[in-house]
């Protein structure tokens, strides 16, 4: 079985680790090991009896929803069937422009859906270094870009670097379209997140994708959102199938986005849980994790990431996130998702175990 680009193929690691796919403790996939909500799961049962319908096919309960939550009119938000679905849409708008300017690392996807619309690309890399600023995110390329599309996440996926609202805004000025990725800004409170959804009413060039899965730890239901121009919205409608959210994913994103208990709780959960984890690897010779803000950690290695998730898998039934799909990273980089303490314990165990198993190796064909 062929090994997916994505984190989460539990069927192919169960397979590689001789187990079942519930054995797996999955550190591949940056999701959140607090939920899915009471409150989601409740709403979800709720819901079974109207399978038998088809889902309002304007989604204005989950929209009325959206727009309470972010206090911006209805028709500028558009549900879609996970980022996946509208990232698609999104590719068929860059292929339209000149070039489209990625920050690499950058998600596979992107070059999923930038090659399916025939979109030149043009690459430009992120400074993986530690504590550096974000003064500008680009270089002064010296190209006129009135005809490019720029596409970035923002938090940075894999690095987990947070870029300042102050860094986007010359963008906005710069590019014919700008599309931040913000799948994972829910995991900041209020006070620090970077969104730019306060200014799409401003901007008509800019596209906002978010994704209700990771924070509310609902990947199987497949539930995302574009924020954006009306216009542009009722554009990308013409082009998709219909229905493309099923009735259980809209309740569950309802109910999530009223649960104000879980929201503050992974705010207050995730900066120790993700220092402890950071720690705890910084002190693993051999590896060095790169400082991040959301709900997982890049980590370098002095040691082969692709030899390090086999052993993981094979001995203790351990998943991480290889960087092979990132080309800038290879095979010294890999990503861990941040869970529980006790599911963190055993990461950091088995990791020490395998860097002192490496330096008794070292020292006999040293």
């Amino acid at each position: 079985m062929p090994q997916q680009a994505h984190g989460g193929n539990l069927a192919w690691a169960a397979a590689l680790a001789g187990c079942s796919p519930d054995a797996i403790v999955d550190f591949s996939a940056s999701i959140s090991p607090l939920g899915p909500p009471n409150s989601v799961i409740a709403a979800i049962v709720c819901q079974l009896g109207n399978l038998r319908n088809y889902p309002d096919p304007e989604y204005g309960e989950l929209r009325l929803a959206l727009s309470h939550f972010h206090q911006i009119p209805t028709e500028w938000i558009l549900p879609g069937n996970g980022s996946a679905e509208l990232l698609t849409l999104v590719g068929r708008e860059l292929g339209q422009l000149a070039a489209t300017v990625l920050l690499t690392p950058a998600f596979g996807d992107y070059y999923r859906t930038l090659a399916a619309n025939n979109a030149k690309v043009l690459e430009f890399p992120v400074d993986l270094g530690i504590g550096q600023g974000n003064i500008s995110l680009l270089p002064d390329f010296g190209l006129e870009t009135s005809d490019f599309g720029l596409l970035l996440n923002n938090p940075h996926n894999p690095t987990g670097k947070l870029f300042s609202r102050e860094s986007v805004l010359p963008y906005l000025e710069k590019f014919a379209l700008v599309v931040i990725d913000e799948a994972f800004m829910d995991f900041l409170p209020p006070e620090a997140e970077q969104s730019l959804i306060g200014l799409v009413q401003e901007y008509e060039n800019l596209v906002i994708l978010r994704s209700l899965t990771k924070f509310y730890s609902l990947p199987g239901l497949r539930l995302g959102y574009a924020i954006a121009h009306p216009d542009r919205l009722a554009k990308w409608k013409l082009w998709r199938d219909p229905w493309p959210v099923n009735t259980l994913a809209a309740a569950a994103a309802i109910a999530a986005l009223q649960d104000t208990e879980f929201q503050n709780l992974t705010w207050k959960w995730l900066p120790e849980a993700r220092n402890q984890l950071f720690q705890g690897v910084a002190s693993i010779p051999g590896l060095t994790p790169l400082e991040g803000t959301v709900n997982y950690l890049l980590v370098e290695s002095q040691q082969s990431t692709s030899q390090l998730q086999q052993q993981l898998l094979q001995q203790h039934q351990i998943l991480i996130r290889d960087c092979l799909s990132f080309k800038e990273l290879g095979d010294r980089f890999f990503r861990i998702a941040v869970r529980t303490q006790s599911d963190n314990q055993r990461l950091l165990t088995a990791l020490i175990r395998r860097s002192q198993e490496s330096g008794v190796r070292s020292q006999e064909y040293g």
